[in-house]
């Protein structure tokens, strides 16, 4: 963004008030535009000057005029600075994140209050509780408060880091420049201060009269830059002409607070205990086991918890997720490495159409449960690693088995089927009516919904590998027992093609949403201006879009029930323009339109019925089993005769990649069954996002470019990164970091210096850690 010259904003407008609310939105576009040089005239309105984060690493300068309200500069962010020409209320500084605030005049109560670091510079005095709460994190500058005149009382009250200066100027000889009782549990930092202050809380705090040299150097040097901020350089020699004006309160450590002295149990058990029950207590007469106190931090066995390092033990959400299957994740983590060609090509071992359907298809269940997006961040973009998937190279099959599949349709469940048992080095031929392979994918889906060079290179990437006999009639019985007899094992992947139709009058008149969309996507579909569409699923919502390309004007999709469509499809029926009415029953189709059972009638120059559709099983051998129209399988995929399998809508109508994932379990069940193997698969069980830490994620990234983004932001759910905190952060070090072969690793635990903390399982970024209940002691 390319900075601009100055702004002004004002807090009134048209006489009136502008909200606090509203003025800091308009602060905030204007830094988002460009706007490096702010001028705000305020009229009580609060937290102005806070969170200007959008101007990345540019210094943001913001004068304000008038009276501003409380939390100026709340959570300020670094390379911010805040002027205001004028004495400021409450809570300056409020939770400030490095921005440094000036205020010519005085400021009232709380001021610095939890500030973590940035600069606080008042030109006057301060109200009650200042520099309360603030903190340090060593990897920053500390938080500082100057003030050039005094303080009220209970000033750093629960202090835990920070530097405050006050200079005492206008104070009267006599009287505290810290106000009443300072220091009231404080447990870090240190305030300089000039004059005199009888009273503190000297549990928490010491006092030092006599600066140490590098103590004075410091207040000097900073001292002249407070000075210049306010525009009072010239008292500089004034200030510091007796060094022994100057005094520095600091915290206590631990070690040095006093209080009234802890019977400690071993005293306990033997001055009271004892004394009263004899040695041993209650049960010495039984036993003269060592009862002295366990430690306070007891290691090993002793431990009410421990750590377990969980790595890879569930499956990501999105893996999870995914009916294909696909390792999201993985494909991820191998980007990050550098790994983009081995990243692309490990789709092709779960699905033949990586690009045709993770880019362009499928809803993206993946992304609808990535972590990310179920705590409120952006989710990754799996359709960027989709469409870079085209170019993946085909994997080579494993040494040919002889033994051979016939698989029965060539839609995307029977290519799914073919393309891992042919990678799996056994002979598969696609058996098809059609001569296109692709099924729904070629024939119905529209054309803006994927280009059809994409899906035609994967499919030229199959069929180069699998042959595809085209069938010059529809199959039968008589032929399929042929195919039954030739092939060791049969997969029907037919799909449904049979639209279902209403039982109502008219129906003559309508056109199926299978015929509509399968002559749309040869340009031979004509609509009239009025189109109702009976059945408002994704089917549907499809039809409405191509309805809307070939000219209707007035596009209304009805249901018996809520509509289930969702996804691109339902926000391409919405972007015709179409209405959806539900619940709405059909009597009949006639000349004007749909009538309803309402009485209604809903006009309509073209009718679609969009109600699902149903396999044609007509060359099904009796002794397979179906119901309702379609073929029962088993969780392998089996059907009742031990020789045929069954994947995609035969089964039961689903989402593109429900159907690859079906094909692509039937392909393993069968090829186990042609190696001789009964292995059960036991799918491991989903990660609880809830142990992932989105805080380690930057928010403010709300979308994703390319998948070098993508990958870097992804939170890797139950895989370790490999990134050491837990190993740094761990207080006894009983974390280790231990190398095994092929370059992988793991990290362990040393029991004998393990406390169970949980320091591990509460810093770990991606939830690897689980502190669990130590086992009982016998």
């Amino acid at each position: 963004m390319t900075s601009k010259d100055s702004i002004k904003v004002n807090g009134l407008e048209n006489g009136l008030r502008v909200d606090s609310r509203i003025l800091e939105e308009r602060i905030q576009r204007a830094v988002a535009d460009g706007y490096r040089q702010i001028e705000v005239t305020a009229h009580g309105q609060h937290g102005i000057g806070g969170r200007l984060w959008q101007a990345g690493n540019d210094h943001v300068q913001v004068n304000v005029l008038g009276s501003s309200g409380q939390r100026l500069g709340s959570m300020g962010f670094p390379n911010t600075v805040i002027e205001v020409f004028g004495p400021a209320s409450d809570d300056v500084g409020w939770l400030n994140a490095g921005a440094k605030i000036i205020v010519h005049g005085n400021a009232t109560n709380g001021i610095a209050n939890a500030m973590a670091q940035g600069k606080v510079y008042i030109d006057g005095d301060i109200g009650a509780r200042g520099m309360t709460m603030t903190k340090h994190n060593p990897r920053f500058e500390p938080p500082e408060l100057w003030v050039f005149g005094k303080v009220g009382d209970s000033f750093a009250e629960f202090m835990a880091g920070g530097i405050a200066v006050v200079c005492g100027v206008g104070a009267e000889k006599d009287r505290s420049v810290l106000g009443y009782r300072p220091c009231v549990g404080m447990v870090g930092g240190k305030i300089f201060f000039r004059g005199n202050q009888d009273n503190y809380s000297n549990q928490n705090a010491k006092l030092t009269i006599n600066l140490p040299d590098e103590e004075w150097i410091w207040l000097k040097a900073n001292l002249q830059e407070f000075l210049k901020a306010i525009g009072k350089q010239y008292l500089f020699d004034q200030l510091t002409a007796e060094r022994n004006d100057w005094k520095i309160l600091v915290a206590r450590k631990p070690h040095e607070k006093t209080g009234k002295s802890l019977r400690n149990m071993t005293g306990y058990r033997r001055e009271v205990w004892e004394k009263e029950l004899g040695a041993g207590g209650l049960i010495g007469d039984l036993s003269n086991l060592d009862r002295s106190p366990i430690g306070l931090t007891p290691t090993g066995d002793l431990r009410r918890f421990v750590p377990v390092w969980e790595n890879e033990k569930y499956l990501p959400p999105c893996q999870a997720a995914c009916p294909t299957g696909i390792p999201v994740q993985k494909r991820w983590e191998l980007i990050r490495q550098g790994k983009m060609d081995e990243a692309v090509d490990l789709a092709l071992e779960y699905t033949p159409f990586p690009a045709t359907v993770c880019g362009y298809l499928c809803p993206n269940l993946c992304m609808q449960n990535c972590t990310r997006g179920l705590v409120h961040l952006p989710p990754l973009d799996i359709a960027l690693l989709g469409k870079a998937s085209l170019d993946a190279k085909a994997p080579s099959p494993r040494k040919a088995t002889g033994k051979k599949i016939a698989v029965i349709g060539g839609g995307a469940a029977g290519l799914s089927v073919a393309w891992q048992l042919w990678r799996a080095g056994h002979e598969t031929v696609i058996l098809e009516n059609r001569k296109k392979l692709g099924g729904k994918i070629t024939e119905n889906i529209p054309k803006n919904r994927i280009p059809d060079e994409v899906v035609g290179h994967e499919i030229k990437r199959l069929a180069k590998n699998i042959r595809h006999i085209h069938l010059e009639k529809p199959l039968d019985r008589g032929k399929f027992q042929e195919i039954k007899d030739e092939y060791d094992y049969i997969v029907i992947a037919a799909g449904a093609g049979k639209p279902r139709k209403l039982p109502v009058s008219g129906m003559e008149k309508a056109v199926t949403a299978t015929d509509f969309l399968k002559m749309s996507k040869r340009d031979k579909a004509k609509v009239g201006e009025n189109v109702v569409i009976i059945g408002a699923g994704n089917v549907g919502c499809d039809a409405a879009a191509e309805a809307s390309r070939l000219g209707a004007k007035n596009i209304i999709l009805i249901d018996v029930q809520e509509p289930a469509s969702f996804g691109v499809e339902r926000k391409h029926a919405e972007a015709a323009g179409a209405k959806f009415l539900w619940p709405r029953f059909t009597k009949a189709i006639t000349d004007k339109g749909v009538e309803l059972t309402s009485g209604e009638i809903i006009p309509a120059d073209t009718v679609i019925v969009a109600i699902g559709d149903l396999p044609d099983l007509s060359f099904l051998p009796e002794e397979i089993a179906t119901t309702k129209g379609f073929i029962v399988v088993d969780d392998n995929f089996e059907t009742s005769d031990k020789q045929v399998f069954a994947v995609g809508d035969v089964v039961k109508p689903g989402l593109l990649t429900e159907a690859i994932g079906a094909g692509r379990v039937a392909a393993r069940n069968i090829d186990d069954l042609l190696n001789g193997i009964k292995e059960k698969y036991d799918k491991l069980p989903p990660f609880d996002f809830q142990r992932v830490h989105p805080e380690y994620f930057d928010p403010r990234k709300a979308d994703f470019g390319d998948t070098g983004a993508c990958a870097s932001h992804c939170a890797s759910c139950g895989a370790c990164r490999d990134c050491g905190i837990c190993e740094n952060i761990c207080p006894q070090n009983a974390i280790a970091r231990k190398e095994l072969d092929q370059g992988k690793f793991e990290y362990t635990v040393n029991n004998e210096r393990c406390i169970g903390c949980g320091f591990c399982a509460g810093a770990c970024p991606t939830g690897i850690w689980r502190l669990t209940g130590n086992l009982p002691l016998e």
